[in-house]
């Protein structure tokens, strides 16, 4: 039994191994955000809009993340918008960084919250992945890493990063949505759009279902958009190799965000959209 339990790791370790490099192509550098001064809500009074991420969400030009083009389609008299994405973090650093406490201490009732991660998730859990990478599962397992300055860090799963932001917020009146990851720019050899992120959009689906949050499939809405588009269009989109994308795929994403918040249950953000985002209909299911 043991050494099936051994062989069975040990090919799941191999598998993210060779995988994990082909998610993460592109450097993503941890940003130090320190002398920049975070987003606020501008209006006590209004429900406010969260997000939390990655570099696909919010980054430094020529990149540009989906979460700086969302606030353009939501009416600032009706609610506020708050980016709080970070370039190179992953749900793990998000979380322990205190960055999620912060967002998680101004929520209020009546208050949203989305929330993507995966792309920072992918790498090994310690140095070689820049102490960022989660445990591949949803389940409550955890693994003891050493850090340079001698400490020791518990590393939960990337879906008990999700839930445990999900059910903090559920706790203090938020409706949440997770979110899968956002594609990578892949083709097959007949230029053909190639999915990805397939067991991370299960892993996001189950972590949603079960903290009764709402479930956004940004791999798969965005992933279907870019399939029917010229190669040479979706090319155009990106501002590296297949990862972040530039000012124009940016805005292509937040489109594909704000049909996918429209065909959410009971379209709950409906009431606070401005006229560009009246005018984007609701995703189809």
């Amino acid at each position: 039994m043991k050494n099936r339990l051994f062989t069975r790791r040990g090919m799941l370790a191999l598998c993210f191994a060779i995988t994990a490099p082909l998610l993460a192509e592109d450097e993503r550098p941890v940003v130090d955000d320190r002398g920049v001064r975070r987003e606020t809500a501008e209006k006590d009074s209004l429900p406010t809009l969260w997000i939390a991420g990655d570099s696909t969400v919010r980054s430094n030009a020529p990149m540009r993340g989906w979460g700086q083009d969302l606030g353009g389609f939501f009416d600032p008299g009706k609610i506020n918008v708050v980016n709080r994405a970070i370039g190179g973090r992953s749900s793990r650093t998000f979380f322990t960084e205190g960055r999620w406490k912060e967002i998680e201490s101004a929520l209020k009732p009546g208050d949203f919250v989305i929330i993507q991660f995966g792309h920072n998730d992918v790498g090994p859990l310690d140095e070689k992945g820049k102490f960022r990478g989660s445990l591949k599962s949803i389940g409550d397992e955890v693994e003891h890493v050493s850090k340079p300055d001698g400490s020791v860090e518990e590393v939960r799963s990337y879906g008990w990063y999700l839930k445990t932001m999900a059910r903090s917020a559920r706790e203090k009146g938020a409706r949440v949505i997770l979110c899968s990851p956002v594609p990578h720019k892949k083709f097959d050899r007949e230029g053909k759009f190639v999915q990805d992120w397939k067991e991370w959009r299960g892993w996001v689906e189950e972590c949603a279902r079960v903290e009764k949050a709402d479930y956004l499939d940004l791999a798969r809405d965005i992933g279907e958009a870019y399939a029917k588009l010229p190669a040479a269009e979706v090319e155009g989109f990106f501002a590296d190799k297949g990862t972040h994308t530039n000012a124009s795929g940016s805005l292509f994403s937040a489109k594909a965000v704000v049909s996918g918040l429209r065909a959410l249950p009971g379209a709950p953000l409906d009431g606070y959209l401005s006229e560009a985002g009246v005018a984007l209909s609701a995703a189809v299911r």
